[in-house]
């Protein structure tokens, strides 16, 4: 019977996202070429500038919305007031027209 060596709890994760060409996080042996780490810390400042960007344009997307609605509650408000104002009004020259017909 062949003796099985031990295997690497980790290999079934390493089997499954290889073909994706996605690295694992904490699953390969950091490397210990300067050039190869500062092309990393390279790439991940561009990564991290771009989500920068991506967030700030999320930002001003929230903003934008959270005007919008502000400016929609003004106006909805402003029509409140007005049909508010105007039922005064109708209110008002009703008990007037009311006693100007009777006899």
């Amino acid at each position: 019977m062949a003796e099985q060596n031990p295997q690497d709890p980790f290999e079934m994760f390493r089997r499954l996202w290889g073909p994706l060409g996605v690295p694992v996080p904490g699953m390969t042996m950091p490397t210990l070429d300067p050039a190869e780490i500062e092309k990393r810390i390279n790439e991940l400042k561009s990564v991290e500038g771009w989500l920068a960007m991506n967030l700030n344009m999320l930002r001003a997307a929230i903003q934008g919305l959270e005007m919008q609605k502000s400016g929609l509650q003004q106006i909805q408000g402003m029509q409140q007031g007005m049909q508010q104002a105007m039922q005064q009004a109708m209110a008002a020259m009703a008990p007037s027209d009311a006693k100007d017909k009777k006899p």
